[in-house]
């Protein structure tokens, strides 16, 4: 892929982390296909925090590339001639997440807002998608409630969900024999949401379990988990942890010797990131459920060869997601002939697509929810391991329908 660069360079930074892209009058010499001018992209994201590795800088440059990938593809006959992306750090807090979208919506003319991870943060720029009426496409929260009870009609949910990761592995692990559980979750949306899911999945197989400790987040000492595990002897004990906190527990998992004592570990969401953290002689044989890894086909090496040329690592699942959702939304705009929220919107409802993230994807317009194949995975062996990032060996797939489900009776799009 012969991926061109930028026409105009990073323009000077604000608070918000403003880069510019492409240049050019409005496209068709219409004003009214683009607002203001020229169409405006955010990623909204954690820069410098727990989920820093999985999103961060990465997101924003994985939007950067669909955008450039745009770009080249159409040319002069791209309705939007002039792509401007900027940037917000939330720090993982709701409240920040909010005044950055705002400010990204009200001041700074955001037609988009992408990635947003943490869940609590992700459903506060929900709530803001709707009242200005802009596209939000969330790619990095697992939260259900995005197209669930918290769903509107500007707001979408791309990549993994809590009932998408409970699916794969709680029911998995169940179903091979796995039947006593102890889950150990943040106590914040995503934690609360992985464990319903997941008990729901474990007792609809069979199993069982056995307690549940909610953990404060961030958190970087789980011995009291580790010692209440010891004493109960599940068969599995399940974190719901990621990013660092994942890190830390996993570490105390091998510390407290609970894999000596027969319990296994599961793992709710995982990325290579942090595999590549902890290590993959503690992590090899963890099973756990993904929608992409980096080396899966010849068409996903690709784009993560591009990826890493410009920023020396290999990229995430949620990077994946971004660049697939700024993708699909640049399309949608190229049909719709407009930046118009309502008009973008309706070419995304229903929309039958593949990229190189997700196959066999539709964005469902009952509910906003883009399903696409995911992937029952085991983490490598260290002797197997061929380089950086080269953890994930692909154990079934699991189609999109089966996957996540149907539609969620408490999404009322009108």
């Amino acid at each position: 892929m012969n991926r061109r660069k930028t026409a105009v360079s990073i323009a000077a930074t604000t608070a918000l982390g403003v880069s510019a892209c492409g240049g050019g009058p409005t496209a068709l010499g219409d004003d009214q296909a683009i607002s203001n001018g020229k169409l405006t992209l955010a990623v909204v994201t954690d820069m410098s925090g727990t989920y820093s590795a999985l999103t961060g800088k990465g997101s924003l440059e994985a939007v950067k590339m669909a955008v450039d990938d745009y770009q080249e593809k159409y040319g002069s006959d791209a309705v939007a001639q002039e792509i401007e992306v900027l940037s917000a750090d939330h720090q993982n807090e709701p409240d920040i997440a909010n005044t950055k979208a705002r400010e990204l919506f009200d001041r700074q003319g955001a037609d988009a807002i992408f990635d947003v991870p943490s869940s609590a943060a992700a459903l506060a720029v929900a709530d803001l998608a709707e009242e200005f009426q802009r596209i939000y496409i969330n790619v990095a929260a697992g939260s259900t409630d995005l197209t669930g009870s918290a769903c509107n009609e500007y707001t979408y949910h791309w990549a993994y969900d809590t009932e998408m990761l409970a699916r794969g592995s709680a029911a998995t692990l169940t179903q091979r024999g796995e039947k006593n559980w102890y889950i150990v979750y943040p106590d914040y949306q995503f934690g609360q949401d992985m464990t319903a899911a997941f008990t729901t999945h474990i007792e609809a197989n069979g199993g069982k379990v056995l307690g549940t400790d909610a953990t404060p987040f961030p958190n970087d000492n789980f011995a009291a988990s580790m010692t209440k595990a010891l004493e109960i002897k599940p068969d599995v004990i399940a974190t719901m942890a990621a990013g660092s906190d994942l890190t830390n527990f996993v570490k105390q998992y091998n510390e407290f010797g609970l894999a000596e004592a027969g319990i296994e570990l599961a793992v709710g969401a995982m990325f290579d990131t942090d595999v590549e953290s902890i290590g993959a002689t503690q992590m090899s044989g963890t099973l756990y459920t993904t929608d992409w890894f980096w080396n899966q086909d010849d068409e996903a090496r690709e784009w993560a060869d591009d990826f890493k040329a410009r920023l020396d690592v290999r990229p995430t699942a949620v990077h994946a997601g971004d660049y697939s959702a700024a993708t699909q939304y640049l399309e949608a705009v190229q049909r719709a002939g407009t930046d118009d929220a309502d008009a973008v919107a309706e070419e995304l409802d229903g929309h039958e697509f593949e990229d190189m993230f997700a196959r066999n994807a539709r964005v469902r317009s009952e509910d906003h929810r883009m399903i696409h194949d995911s992937y029952l995975t085991v983490v490598k062996e260290a002797k197997d391991v061929q380089e950086a990032f080269d953890y994930t060996e692909l154990v079934e797939t699991i189609p999109a329908d089966e996957a996540f489900g149907p539609p969620s009776s408490s999404c009322d799009l009108g």
